[in-house]
């Protein structure tokens, strides 16, 4: 008898000192979460992360807050992240250059796009536009592409991150034309010095670049998605000019490998339930995104489907891994 009211007695003290610990679980989060994004502040993806940011702030009851790492084609930051715990208190908002090119482009990477990653849900797409300095007398790709066969290795244009640089080796592999490419840290850098003639040439973003456009900064000749995007009317495909041209960029939030699953599915139902909110929609159409959601299953399958496609692309463009 009294050895059977000691282990009940035992029992009892195992199960309430387990109680805090999944009182703690289940309190997540209960502090700030930092939102890392591989660019610098007016990216494209910097900007629809502040978004995010701000309407998951308000679901989660604590404040997300972006962090920019920009540098080596997003490398820094996906390292950053691949390296922090896996507590749901480290996110990353990343593209295709990240998760599609880089595995392609370096020999060696500080991370690994399938392993270290857990994919939470996929924003969606976002066209990327061909623009060139005011004083360049095109006003088409077609004239474009004329213009450098005309005056080869005259031109430069400026890469600050993969689809810049993968969309531009394709159109100069299509084209037959040579363009000399000058490395950035970051779009707004480069677009500095698109603005002022040093560089003649970029694809670049819409967030970064429809501004200048609007100004009368630069002009823009092409989107990079293969059919009309409704954010650009009136501008036309790369590709009518070039046949078989699409560079469809994307964005979307991962964690850490190892994230707990319950911590992953909030993020995927909070994330999914901002998205539909019209408002939400509309200013991230306002910023050049096409919001086309996917789930983490299936943005999951989604990134492995794009580390082939980018592949393929880079390898047809004849772009050497660094």
């Amino acid at each position: 008898m009294r050895r059977r009211a000691f282990l009940r007695a035992g029992a009892a003290v195992v199960a309430s000192a387990a109680l805090p610990a999944r009182a703690q679980k289940s309190s997540w989060p209960s502090k700030p979460i930092r939102l890392i994004v591989p660019f610098a502040p007016g990216s494209g993806t910097d900007s629809a992360g502040r978004v995010l940011a701000h309407e998951l702030s308000q679901r989660l009851g604590q404040q997300v807050l972006v962090e920019n790492r920009a540098g080596a084609f997003g490398q820094i930051a996906a390292q950053l992240v691949a390296r922090s715990a896996a507590d749901g208190y480290t996110l990353f908002m990343t593209t295709n250059t990240t998760h599609g090119a880089n595995p392609h482009l370096f020999a060696r990477l500080p991370y690994e796009p399938v392993r270290d990653f857990v994919p939470i849900a996929r924003l969606g797409t976002l066209p990327f536009m061909l623009v060139v300095h005011p004083s360049l007398p095109v006003k088409t790709v077609a004239q474009f592409v004329d213009y450098a066969r005309r005056n080869p290795d005259e031109l430069s244009y400026a890469q600050a991150s993969s689809t810049s640089l993968v969309a531009m080796e394709t159109i100069k592999r299509l084209g037959r034309i040579s363009v000399a490419g000058v490395q950035y840290k970051a779009s707004p850098q480069a677009m500095l010095d698109l603005m002022v003639g040093r560089v003649q040439v970029m694809v670049a973003d819409f967030a970064t670049a429809m501004p200048q456009v609007k100004a009368g900064k630069l002009r823009v000749l092409g989107v990079t998605t293969a059919q009309p995007s409704r954010l650009l009317p009136g501008v036309p495909p790369i590709a009518e000019a070039l046949p078989g041209f699409d560079t469809t960029s994307w964005n979307g939030v991962f964690a850490p490998a190892r994230t707990s699953a319950a911590i992953v599915s909030r993020l995927e139902r909070e994330i999914l339930a901002a998205l539909a909110r019209r408002d939400i929609k509309a200013r991230l159409e306002e910023l050049g995104f096409e919001v086309d959601v996917l789930g983490s299953a299936a943005f999951g399958r989604y990134v492995g489907e794009q580390l082939e496609h980018w592949g393929r692309m880079i390898r047809a463009a004849g772009i050497e891994r660094q």
